[in-house]
């Protein structure tokens, strides 16, 4: 289906700064694995869209004299932590071609037709200090249409920041120059322990398991499948309607994210059909760039997205109680992720005599060394904010950006509609024999709540 062109190492135009870059302790709790991303480029007018491979390795070449931590290899330290060298032995591009016409791929759905468009590393043959930390697949469809697959080692960035150097990126390759408001930020000690943790953090725990479940490893054995649900600006509205029903006058209203995901958790568990009295909670991230006091700078280039944790809830309340409940049980958790807290964190992993345990790495199936976070649990990420839409190498705005792989039960992502302002699109994987449920209950109970 995919023929390869060409692999490239791309190096930095210019000499760039020689040595190790430390990382921040949080940065130490993220997966060492790289995040798969899939921007889908389709022609106007069924015109073949005007590519240069030659543009695109000379643009990366240039991106990476400012983002030249990607450039760098990862080296394991003691305790499972990694140091990176910033030893410019650069990038991979590699240039493919796709048999199969971009319509094939049907709504880019992360399942396994999905893993041809990105770059992949066998993660059980390749070592650490090998694996590049930016890796880019380029795929040319007969259709005229383009796919600029892209993998970054989560240790390195977070999605945000993944998404700045993506989109410098792509204006470099349009022939313009960045300005000084759109340089990155590469000091991490800014990200430092301070003393002891104050808070009990629970994202580091254990989650709540089956009731009745004697064998975690079985469950998380279990067979996934991914699916993509659009949400319509209309079924949002109605959400968020309902969401904040009763709410005090003065209170400030449930945004569409806590009212979606609020949802998104009742009919995960009307879906697995658990007991009443099962436990059940819902981890998502909060980004720090702002909560930190004085704020991170401007193009803060690491990981600063914080695990944020809701109280656990039992079934029976969440079913029972109306949409408010979850969204409010969300709101909690996030507003319970102040510069105190950060810091706490950051304390925490410090004190952490080995992190491995801590890591969370999604991308690999079956990955076991840290808590199994699925069944009865969510897991759900908020990318409506990324700024995906404006990434432009020449070619206009691209149709779609999503994940490119999707397979941890419970896990969630609530993404931009580009085709329909105000729509969303969740990008869930779930227990296969949870799925057709789920869709049923989630459009169903949209209006029936």
């Amino acid at each position: 289906m995919i023929t390869f062109k060409s692999t490239s190492l791309i190096v930095p135009s210019e000499a760039t700064p020689n040595g190790l870059l430390s990382l921040s302790e949080y940065d130490q709790a993220k997966q060492w694995t790289h995040t798969p991303l899939i921007i889908i480029y389709k022609p106007n007018d069924n015109k073949t869209i005007p590519f240069s491979i030659e543009t695109m390795k000379n643009s990366l070449s240039r991106a990476l004299v400012h983002y030249y931590p990607l450039a760098g290899r990862l080296h394991w330290i003691e305790g499972g932590r990694l140091e990176l060298h910033c030893n410019a032995m650069g990038a991979q591009l590699s240039e493919a071609y796709s048999e199969a016409k971009l319509d094939e791929f049907g709504d880019f759905t992360p399942n396994g037709i999905i893993k041809h468009l990105f770059p992949r590393i066998d993660y059980t043959t390749t070592s650490i200090e090998e694996q590049p930390l930016l890796l880019v697949q380029v795929t040319r469809f007969p259709c005229g249409g383009l796919c600029v697959g892209t993998a970054i080692s989560h240790i390195v960035a977070d999605g945000l920041a993944a998404m700045n150097f993506t989109n410098a990126w792509a204006k470099l390759a349009r022939g313009e120059d960045l300005g000084c408001d759109e340089m990155p930020f590469h000091d991490r000690t800014m990200l430092q322990s301070c003393e002891a943790p104050r808070f009990d953090h629970i994202a580091f725990s254990k989650p709540p398991l089956l009731i009745g479940c004697s064998d975690t490893k079985a469950e998380q054995k279990k067979e996934t499948s991914a699916a993509l649900l659009k949400v319509t600006k209309e079924q949002v509205e109605e959400l968020q309607k309902k969401a904040n029903q009763n709410m005090v006058l003065s209170a400030r209203p449930y945004s569409r994210f806590e009212a979606v995901a609020g949802h998104v958790w009742r009919c995960a568990c009307k879906a697995r059909a658990g007991d009443n009295c099962q436990p059940t909670r819902v981890r998502l991230g909060a980004d720090g760039r702002n909560r930190f006091k004085p704020p991170l700078p401007q193009g803060y280039f690491g990981n600063a997205v914080f695990d944020a944790v809701t109280s656990t809830c039992l079934y029976a309340d969440l079913l029972s109680k109306p949409l408010g409940f979850a969204a409010g049980k969300l709101r909690e958790a996030i507003e319970g992720v102040t510069d105190e807290y950060i810091k706490s964190i950051l304390d925490f992993v410090t004190s952490q005599k080995d992190v491995g345990h801590l890591r969370k790495n999604f991308h690999i199936r079956g990955y076991t060394e840290a808590p199994f976070l699925g069944n009865p649990n969510v897991n759900t990420d908020s990318w409506i904010s990324l700024p995906f839409y404006g990434v432009d190498f020449g070619w206009g705005k691209p149709v779609y950006v999503g994940p490119g792989i999707l397979h941890s039960d419970g896990k969630m992502i609530i993404m931009r509609d580009p085709a329909d302002e105000g729509s969303l699109v969740i990008a869930l994987c779930l227990q296969t024999q949870c799925v057709d449920s789920f869709k049923e209950f989630f459009y169903e109970d949209i209006y029936d709540l």
